[in-house]
Order: structure tokens, then C-alpha cells, then sequence
């Protein structure tokens, strides 16, 4: 049988607050990160969604930043000039241009990533295994919780 959890207001508001503390710590560390790069924050989440989603039209990239599709579209227009990404016209309907992230833009993200992923792990370096595995694991499931609403 399962536990019960405390989820009392409290509880529940202490849980938000630390999520919300890592979260702006960690951006924060990413920004720093992104000092070394030519790119901006908003690029580096565009890159980051096609680097795992594959190529995507502005709408969509728009829809997954939760931006206009204007301001998607000057986003991508910088991109394109420094070589990060390129427009490619759909091998099926000529009609829909998709965003393809080049090889630059491959490599600024595997970088950036790799700098962030060292960080979470040098942050972890006082964990216990078990530790760190139930971290991993609390972590899926509220992700998981948060895409299935």
C-alpha cells in the first residue's frame, strides 16, 4: 500500500517554492553558459526544440516557445544569417516551409547541453546513489503528470 502524502498547503508551497528557486538558478546558470556563444536565450530554445523534436514549421516552433509567430519568424531570421538554421521548402507540399537546424546549430546546442548536464552533475556529487535515483524518478513522474493534463 502507498504511503500518504503530505500534501498539505504548506507542504504543497514548499515544494513550489524550491522548484521555482532551482528553476531560476538553473536558468541562470544556462544564461551564463550561453555567454560564450553567440546565440540568445529565446535561440537557445529554439534550437533546443528542433534539435529533439527534427525539423518543424514556424507555427509550430511558435506554439512550442509560446510566442507569436511573428516574433518566432525575426528569431529565425537572425538564425538563418548566422548559420544556425535554414528554411527548407516540404518535399510534399511546396506549401510548407519547415525550419532545419544545421550543423552549427547541432554543435552549439551538444555543447551547451553537455556544460549544463556537467553542472546538474557536479551538483549531484553529494547525492547517494539511491539519492539521485529517486530524484530521477520523482522527476519523470512529475513531468509525466504535467504532460498528461
Amino acid at each position: 500500500m502507498t504511503e500518504e502524502l503530505d500534501c498539505s498547503s504548506e507542504f504543497v508551497a514548499e515544494i513550489e517554492k524550491e522548484l521555482r528557486y532551482i528553476n531560476v538558478i538553473i536558468k541562470q546558470k544556462g544564461r551564463e553558459i550561453l555567454s560564450d556563444y553567440h546565440i540568445t536565450p529565446p535561440q537557445f530554445v529554439a534550437l533546443q526544440w528542433l534539435f529533439e523534436e527534427g525539423d518543424m514549421t514556424i507555427g509550430d516552433l511558435s506554439t512550442k516557445m509560446y510566442l507569436a509567430c511573428s516574433t518566432t519568424t525575426d528569431l529565425i531570421d537572425r538564425m538563418e544569417k548566422t548559420k544556425l538554421v535554414e528554411r527548407v521548402k516540404d518535399e510534399h507540399d511546396r506549401r510548407i516551409v519547415r525550419i532545419h537546424l544545421l550543423g552549427e546549430g547541432s554543435r552549439i546546442i551538444n555543447e551547451v547541453i553537455a556544460k549544463r548536464q556537467l553542472y546538474v552533475k557536479q551538483l549531484l556529487m553529494d547525492f547517494t546513489k539511491e539519492e539521485v535515483a529517486s530524484l530521477k524518478r520523482n522527476l519523470e513522474k512529475m513531468h509525466q503528470e504535467m504532460k498528461e493534463e
